[in-house]
């Protein structure tokens, strides 16, 4: 009878150290939710979403949720929307108001 008991704890023992193993296996392939990505869906209206966009970007890349060619898409896209941003201010005009911008060799 006492070996009845042994075994019985044996293949419980066994068989929570390969639910262990396989648990541990199976979160490994589990991927970081990437922050930046969740900031985009929402969309940057504001400088503050702009900086808080590029601080989870860098924020992922040094976790590894994202990709190093997604990041530099992401970045070179806001530095592109700065762009945007700085022409508007340097060449826009106040609301109601109308210029024309004609581009060189046009």
């Amino acid at each position: 009878m006492s070996t009845q008991p042994q075994t019985t704890i044996s293949k419980t023992r066994k068989r929570v150290e390969n639910l262990s193993k396989k648990a541990t296996e199976e979160d490994s392939f589990i991927e970081p939710v990437s922050q930046c990505k969740v900031i985009a869906r929402k969309g940057v209206q504001t400088d503050r979403d702009f900086a808080n966009l590029m601080n989870a970007i860098i924020g992922d890349l040094a976790e590894g949720s994202l990709s190093t060619e997604v990041g530099n898409a992401m970045v070179n896209a806001g530095g592109k929307l700065l762009k945007v941003v700085e022409m508007r201010l340097r060449y826009g005009t106040k609301e109601g108001e109308s210029k024309v911008l004609n581009l060189l060799g046009s």
